[in-house]
């Protein structure tokens, strides 16, 4: 089992932080975004982004140890 980089932690941190941590910036009502209310908009846009965010920190995640796979390969 590899230890995750901190790189793809940080990609995995993204859409944490724009949930949770942004409420003050969006925490109103008005403006409306496709009919719904923005913070709602806001919520749901993020819960459709992180599958995205995610595969890019599992992406680099798989080269780093990929990479670092063949590496011990090639040497013994």
């Amino acid at each position: 089992m590899h230890k995750p980089s901190l790189q793809s932690i940080l990609i995995g941190l993204i859409p944490f932080v724009a949930m949770c941590f942004t409420v003050v910036l969006w925490d109103q009502v008005h403006p409306f975004v496709l009919g719904l209310p923005f913070n709602i908009f806001w919520i749901i846009l993020w819960i459709l982004i992180t599958p995205i965010i995610m595969s890019f920190a599992y992406r680099s995640e798989r080269a780093r140890i990929d990479a670092q796979d063949s590496g011990m390969k090639g040497g013994a």
